[in-house]
């Protein structure tokens, strides 16, 4: 596993493990365990996934020592303001039964951003969060909110892979260290993207999957992934990335490839009143 510093001081494994969309009470157990067992020692939760004490339980039963984890969840937008924040930051800690988080952030730009993140330089003040970031800013969304903010974000977790390199953001975020966690780092098993004839050849070289080719790009660009399955193969092919290294040329057909667009347009009309609808973060499941 290779490590990355973020400019903090604190490190961050390069490959962590997502939760996105797996079911809570049971599922996501059992994925986190396979997880722990193949190796990951990093893994992604956040509220409105409603499987934070899942993953903390698993965690626990693993008999691993805590300070071995990097773990990472998030505040949803029914939290946001400075004093709500502060609450849904014990909420978090109290579901996955931990003293601390490794990495907490915002997980979406919108309404009181700036009161939230108060709550999040304060928790880490007191040693609740180890490091704080946020999640879904495109350099315009940045450029409003980080002019308010005390503390630079460690961290912007984005949609990011081959055909959507957020190459602006990433441009803009380098001024100040501020690395990218990529979310959908596979496509979302895009088939534009997995079958691409590129990725194709790059597997058949190496003796790789797509997936693994993918997540070596990614990588190989300082981008942390966070790729998410609960089929054990894929588990363990998805960290089996360290043993090869792509040649600047690949990289740069890679590189190619980028279309400049995403499947998630966090600046679109509409996007914070439905993602504040979407579902009650509140509301036990």
């Amino acid at each position: 596993m290779i490590n990355i510093k973020l400019n903090d001081g604190n490190e961050i494994p390069a490959v962590g493990f997502g939760v996105f969309m797996i079911e809570p009470n049971g599922p996501t157990y059992d994925a986190v365990k396979e997880a722990i067992k193949t190796g990951y020692r990093h893994f992604d939760s956040a509220a409105a996934y409603f499987n934070e004490a899942d993953l903390g339980r698993a965690v626990k039963d693993s008999g691993i020592p805590r300070e071995e984890f990097f773990i990472t969840s998030k505040l949803w937008l029914q939290d946001y303001g400075y004093e709500a924040a502060k609450k849904g930051i014990e909420t978090s800690l109290a579901k996955l039964k931990m003293d601390y988080m490794d990495l907490y952030l915002l997980h979406q730009p919108y309404g009181d951003v700036a009161g939230a993140w108060k709550a999040l330089e304060d928790a880490k003040k007191e040693g609740k969060i180890r490091s704080i970031g946020v999640s879904n800013m495109t350099p315009k969304i940045w450029n409003k909110w980080i002019p308010e903010f005390e503390t630079i974000p460690a961290v912007n977790q984005v949609e990011c892979n081959p055909l959507f390199q957020q190459k602006e953001l990433r441009k803009l975020l380098d001024e100040k260290d501020v690395k990218i966690e990529a979310w959908y780092p596979l496509g979302h098993g895009s088939r534009e993207l997995i079958e691409n004839p590129v990725i194709l050849k790059l597997a058949e070289k190496y003796g790789k999957n797509s997936g693994q080719i993918i997540l070596r790009f990614e990588v190989q660009e300082g981008i942390i992934v966070l790729p998410k399955s609960t089929n054990p193969e894929r588990i363990a092919g998805n960290l089996d990335i360290f043993d090869f290294e792509l040649t600047e040329r690949e990289m740069e057909e890679i590189r190619q490839m980028d279309t400049g667009k995403g499947s998630h347009n966090p600046e679109a009309d509409g996007v914070a009143e439905m993602l504040l609808g979407a579902f009650d973060v509140h509301q036990e499941r």
